[in-house]
């Protein structure tokens, strides 16, 4: 059965038996099904599942978490193990109960300290996933054509292979030959990014801390992650205000904003369908006004 099977592992990877006494599913996520598990001596543990085929998602995101854990910065759950037993892939997190409350000015902090971790190239070690779409890694040197390549572009392929052609691969393509412009005075380093922030990957635990979580973690510019706690909205200006006074945006980023926002619509296009066909064309369309 799955959650002895998984049990055993928790009990081998924390070194303290564990038995599963209750479990109970936990709703929000539309990619993985996911559970809380209490058992032996009131531990408790945050599992997802899914399809074995899906391992490797949880490898990397179980990889990416603690990627961020090793800055000693803003607090992720740790993973505990991952694997897969009769056909299912899962990952165990830390469980962290959450509360109602406001920390956004903490994690403004705690985001610009993680932002300063950094490495020579873009990319990161492994591929992973945005959503549960594919996203390549592969590290560069060259920050604008790892953009065109590995994330504009990628997207813009997945979105004609959906039946997205016409008007979006025609912005799309002239965009992807004119955006390098827009960095010909700020050349990014490349910052340990969460990837996915918007404002359902954090919240705040008992304690008052602030915690983010579900990351699609690379080293790429830090505006990417800023640029995503405002296509949602969710962050207040404190937020803002915290993260600028330890590290101050570059004067490009609102053009820049756009053109990294870009990447997370076309994804909820591949995703989700049409209905943001005509946002992502709309952003194309302010990009190009730019840089004609």
């Amino acid at each position: 059965m799955i959650w002895r099977q998984i049990s055993q592992q928790i009990s081998e990877a924390t070194g303290v038996p564990f038995i599963v006494a209750q479990r109970s599913a936990v709703t929000g996520g539309c990619i993985n099904e996911a559970w809380r598990l209490d058992g032996t001596g009131g531990r408790c543990f945050f599992v997802k599942t899914n399809s074995s085929c899906n391992e490797e998602m949880f490898v990397a995101e179980a990889a990416g978490l603690q990627e961020i854990i090793d800055t000693g910065t803003v607090a992720v759950p740790a993973p505990v193990c991952f694997g897969s037993v009769e056909n299912r892939a899962f990952l165990v997190l830390e469980y962290l109960f959450f509360r109602a409350g406001d920390a956004s000015q903490r994690l403004g902090h705690e985001l610009a300290r993680m932002h300063r971790h950094t490495r020579s190239d873009y990319g990161w070690s492994r591929d992973n996933t945005i959503g549960s779409t594919p996203q390549i890694n592969i590290p560069g040197s060259d920050w604008p054509e790892f953009w065109r390549e590995q994330r504009l572009g990628y997207q813009l392929q997945l979105a004609e292979e959906n039946g997205y052609g016409g008007s979006l691969q025609r912005k799309g393509e002239l965009l992807l030959q004119l955006f390098p412009a827009l960095f010909s005075s700020y050349m990014p380093p490349a910052s340990l990014l969460h990837g996915d922030l918007w404002s359902g990957n954090q919240a705040v635990t008992r304690y008052g801390q602030p915690v983010i979580f579900d990351p699609a973690v690379y080293f790429g510019d830090r505006e990417t992650d800023i640029a995503m706690t405002e296509l949602f909205g969710g962050f207040p200006t404190r937020f803002y205000a915290a993260y600028n006074e330890e590290w101050p945006l570059d004067d490009g980023y609102p053009v820049r904003r756009d053109l990294y926002n870009l990447y997370h619509i076309l994804n909820h296009l591949n995703l989700f369908g049409s209905g943001y066909l005509r946002q992502a064309e709309q952003m194309m369309e302010r990009l190009l006004s730019e840089l004609r």
